[in-house]
């Protein structure tokens, strides 16, 4: 049996009281089937302390238009759950930065549930995510989850009831993923999420009392990150990194441009 769990828990036991963990979404083949791994790489440099991996579906139903984009372009390139699993071996032969698989549960079905769990815990992967697939319906994996020792990250929203939350805090493992604004993913306003979020994340932190918390939809800079998170353990960017590679690619140096976004994601502009 792996000892993969501990590496999520280990980074919030170690965590400074004001340093705010930094979790970054990529999705596994974008923008092109060989970068991926170097990204992963390059982020940890810069201050991502845990890497949520989309795992590219054809119909990604809460998805906005920025990562719908990018699924498709990575199925593309010809991304498959095989060639995911190979990018978090490779991960792993230099790094220990906790990886987390993204993504709906077809592909998982497809892939068949006891076998996808046991090679993602063979190749490194830590957790999973699996918002389609909630607390109710979600025995499914989550047995075969936790044989292969991984951790299942459920999702808290502004429309969860505080008697889901509490569902939803003893179901995780991990840490608790909460969801700052009903509706798709993607980049706001820094404003228009920080008023409707401190309601919200006050009745998390009511509610929530088990695992750590994550705060993630609509982050585009260190400001917004720190605000939103403030009262929560840290934050999850996506579309806003997404939407940088995609700016920067392939220019000569879009590496670079994208690792001095995510530094200053984590540490603002020093």
């Amino acid at each position: 049996m792996s000892n993969n769990s501990s590496r999520i828990q280990s980074i919030f036991q170690s965590r400074e009281e004001d340093d705010k963990i930094m979790s970054l979404f990529l999705t596994a083949g974008y923008p092109d089937l060989d970068s991926t791994a170097d990204l992963i790489l390059g982020f940890e440099k810069n201050g991502a302390d845990l890497i949520e991996l989309g795992m590219p579906f054809s119909d990604p139903l809460a998805d906005g238009p920025t990562i719908q984009q990018a699924s498709n372009i990575a199925i593309e390139n010809g991304i498959t759950m095989k060639r995911i699993f190979d990018i978090v071996s490779e991960v792993r032969k230099s790094s220990q930065i906790p990886i987390i698989l993204m993504g709906y549960i077809n592909p998982v079905l497809r892939f068949g549930v006891a076998e996808f769990c046991k090679q993602a815990s063979e190749s490194g992967v830590d957790g999973l995510i699996i918002p389609d697939a909630p607390l109710e319906e979600s025995s499914l994996i989550s047995e075969e989850a936790d044989k292969n020792n991984l951790d299942i990250i459920y999702l808290v929203a502004p429309n969860s009831t505080d008697e889901r939350m509490k569902k939803v805090d003893q179901a995780s493992k991990g840490f608790v993923y909460c969801v700052s604004v009903t509706g798709v993913t993607g980049a706001r306003q820094g404003d228009e999420v920080a008023k409707s979020v401190s309601k919200f994340i006050d009745r998390v932190n009511a509610n929530v009392v088990n695992n750590p918390k994550l705060v993630g939809f609509g982050i585009k800079n260190h400001e917004d990150a720190q605000i939103i998170s403030k009262d929560l353990d840290g934050f999850i960017v996506g579309s806003a990194l997404i939407d940088t590679i995609k700016k920067n690619y392939p220019e000569n140096g879009w590496q670079e441009n994208v690792f001095q976004f995510v530094k200053e994601l984590k540490f603002g502009n020093i």
